[in-house]
């Protein structure tokens, strides 16, 4: 056997052993955690777009890490993070500052805005400037109408 057939084996049975373990089925104990973690994911979707406020509309109940941005981008919510100050006009009595939102705080999602408004909103999101937490922008109150 020559040196270049015995690297040839060697990386063919080193190959066929990767490929082997990356096609192992899952422990039991793998599966049951995927299957826990699938089921908070989906009740997290629920509990995210399921709620229903007084008024009919859907509501998102913010967690920890969230903003505007983010909460906008979700698909289930609009799919487009420039589409936040929409979530913000909707809930101007409930935040004060649009770049500090709490844990805890349901915010209603308004569906069926027109066009007019959600270019109004992306406009809003792409010039609205620098941030600041604790201070209401200008351009935010420009945008509420106050």
């Amino acid at each position: 056997m020559t040196s270049v057939s015995a690297s040839w084996k060697f990386a063919l049975i080193l190959a066929v052993g990767l490929v082997a373990a990356g096609c192992q089925s899952k422990t039991p104990k793998d599966d049951a955690a995927d299957a826990g973690a699938a089921a908070a994911e989906t009740q997290g979707a629920q509990s995210d777009t399921g709620a229903v406020s007084e008024s009919g509309g859907e509501t998102y109940s913010v967690v920890s890490g969230d903003h505007l941005w983010g909460i906008a981008a979700k698909p289930r919510i609009y799919g487009n993070p420039y589409q936040w100050p929409l979530i913000y006009k909707a809930n101007a009595d409930a935040i004060a500052d649009a770049d500090l939102i709490e844990p805890g705080q349901v915010l209603a999602i308004v569906r069926g805005s027109s066009s007019d408004d959600i270019d109004a909103a992306v406009r809003h999101a792409k010039t609205r400037g620098a941030w600041s937490l604790g201070v209401t922008e200008d351009s935010d109150i420009a945008y509420l109408g106050r």
